[in-house]
C-alpha cells in the first residue's frame, strides 16, 4: 500500500501548522522549508479519510496574503492539487491523470476524470498565473510535462517536480 495524505504549501513567516485556516489539521509536520518564507507540511492519513479535514487552501490563501497550494496523494498512484491565490483564485487538477480515472472509474453518474478536474493545458494556464502571483516566472512546457506525466517512481515525487516547476521547492 502506498502513501495516503495532504501535502500543504503556503508561504509565510510563521509556521502554517499555526495558522487558522489549518487549524482543524493538527498532528502536521513540517516536511521542508524553502527561500522566500515557502513551507511544505504533510498531512498523512489513511484512504478512508481518517485523520480528518485539513482545513481550506483559499483561507490559507487568504490568511497567508499569498498563494497556497494542496496535493492530496492517494497511494502513491496519483494527486489530487487544489490551489489558490488572493487575486487569481482557486482551480483543480490532478497529477498522474490515468491512475486518477481508476479511482473514477466506479463512478455511477459517468463522470470522467475531465469533468472533476481541469484538463493539463487549462491547468498550466492557471499555474502560471499562480506563480506569477508568487513573483515567479515559468515556463508552460515544464509544467505540461508534469500534468501529462504518471507516477514515476510515486506520485508524490510528480507532486514535488510540479512544484519545482512551480518554483516553489527546487528538487
Amino acid at each position: 500500500m502506498g502513501y495516503w495524505g495532504y501535502f500543504v504549501v503556503g508561504r509565510s513567516e510563521s509556521p502554517l501548522a499555526e495558522l487558522g485556516a489549518l487549524a482543524g489539521a493538527s498532528g502536521m509536520t513540517l516536511h521542508e522549508r524553502a527561500d522566500d518564507g515557502w513551507q511544505v507540511w504533510e498531512y498523512p492519513n489513511s484512504p478512508d479519510g481518517a485523520a480528518g479535514d485539513v482545513g481550506n487552501m483559499n483561507t490559507l490563501a487568504e490568511e497567508t496574503g499569498a498563494p497556497a497550494l494542496f496535493g492530496y496523494v492517494m497511494d502513491s498512484d496519483c494527486v489530487v492539487v487544489e490551489a489558490a491565490a488572493p487575486e487569481s483564485g482557486a482551480w483543480t487538477t490532478c497529477l498522474a491523470r490515468d491512475a486518477m480515472a481508476g479511482y473514477l472509474g466506479g463512478n455511477e453518474d459517468g463522470l470522467t476524470v475531465d469533468d472533476f478536474f481541469l484538463e493539463p493545458r487549462d491547468a498550466v494556464k492557471r499555474a502560471v498565473a499562480w506563480a506569477a502571483e508568487s513573483g515567479r516566472t515559468v515556463s508552460e512546457e515544464p509544467l505540461l510535462d508534469v500534468l501529462t506525466g504518471e507516477a514515476d517512481p510515486s506520485a508524490e515525487m510528480l507532486f514535488f517536480r510540479f512544484l519545482d516547476r512551480l518554483g516553489v521547492v527546487p528538487m
